[in-house]
């Protein structure tokens, strides 16, 4: 093992939900491993509230989480990333910045639980799904041994875990 922090940058188009969440989740699950960060190709301003709400209530840290575009990730200074997953399909059509470090790329279509409308059952209901599935799939990146895999056999373990 390297003992390198890997840096993953989760992105979807408001970053309000899917990837702020996706960004706490690898925080939390990954014992150090990976560093989340998330931002949006058309950034809402305000982490959605249902989303803070799950946080919360999930005792994950919140603080620091904002939503941004995904700008600050290609400027001089960002993080080199190791890691680019795209959390919904909108973004991942769309012409991506160049990523410092040449990141491997991955992406997960996952609905956006901020669409969902009705009463507030039925979107919690929404956000606890999202929930789960994102934090199946976290947990299994998570469980990655990144440190001896090449970037073939990352993109080939990754492409698997997309596909489920």
């Amino acid at each position: 093992m390297d003992g390198r922090v890997r840096n993953v940058l989760f992105l979807c188009t408001g970053n309000s939900a899917r990837s702020i969440l996706a960004e706490a989740l690898i925080d939390h699950w990954s014992d150090g491993r990976f560093k989340g960060y998330s931002a949006g190709s058309f950034p809402k301003g305000a982490v959605h509230p249902m989303t803070l709400d799950l946080l919360e209530r999930l005792r994950l840290p919140t603080r620091g989480l904002r939503s941004k575009s995904w700008d600050e990730f290609a400027a001089p200074g960002a993080p080199a990333l190791d890691l680019v997953v795209t959390v919904c399909d909108q973004a991942a059509a769309e012409a991506c910045p160049l990523w410092p470090g040449a990141p491997v790329t991955l992406h997960w279509s996952i609905p956006d639980p901020t669409a969902v409308e009705g009463p507030d059952t039925e979107r919690r209901e929404a956000f606890r799904q999202l929930h789960r599935e994102l934090e199946s799939r976290i947990q299994a990146l998570a469980g990655l041994p990144v440190e001896s895999l090449d970037r073939e056999q990352l993109q080939e373990k990754l492409a698997a875990l997309a596909r489920g």
